[in-house]
């Protein structure tokens, strides 16, 4: 959200660091659009607390476009893209186009197996070249890996962005092509 807004938006790696929805105009290349930065999807979440997000899912629910933000340096980063695609189906949003962007490449670490180590390998053992080989590379969204701290993979990103964006406003306003 920062770094495409160009904005200063409270962001911390801690659970709930951030709970209201934020909203900034993006800009890129003379298409502008909303980007609204939403809390994450927590599994179990209390009833009780499930309330409070409704404004945050109704956002999801409104939305073009999702921009699906993995922490790929996370160890549990692929129980949280089950958790957020779950949620996504459960308040039928399943249908919605998803960006994911896999972010955090820089803290992205592994252990390299030795040549004769015939031990299973595991998901401690796939280097970041081989994650973007896999089945998360092959969805049907488009998928993107990127650093938000080093820029690694940003212009990718902001042209990702816009052509999808770039596609929903040329059927929306067919008519207004002076953008592009």
């Amino acid at each position: 959200m920062n770094l495409l807004s160009k904005s200063e938006v409270f962001a911390e790696n801690k659970l709930f660091a951030t709970l209201d929805t934020t909203v900034r105009k993006v800009v890129i290349d003379n298409l502008p659009f909303l980007l609204s930065d939403t809390v994450g999807f927590i599994r179990k979440l209390p009833h009780g607390l499930v309330e409070s997000f409704k404004s945050t899912l109704d956002e999801v629910r409104e939305s073009d476009i999702l921009v699906h933000v993995v922490d790929i340096s996370h160890p549990e980063f692929e129980d949280h893209i089950a958790t957020v695609t779950q949620t996504l189906s459960e308040i039928g949003a399943a249908d919605k186009k998803v960006i994911m962007v896999f972010n955090k490449v820089d803290a992205y670490t592994w252990e390299e197996k030795e040549d004769d180590d015939l031990t299973p390998t595991t998901k401690d053992n796939i280097s970041l070249e081989e994650l973007k080989n896999t089945w998360m590379a092959k969805e049907n969204n488009p998928c993107i890996f990127i650093s938000a701290i080093t820029k690694e993979n940003y212009h990718e990103f902001r042209k990702l962005l816009y052509d999808n964006i770039k596609e929903i406003h040329a059927i929306r306003y067919p008519y207004n092509n002076f953008l592009y």
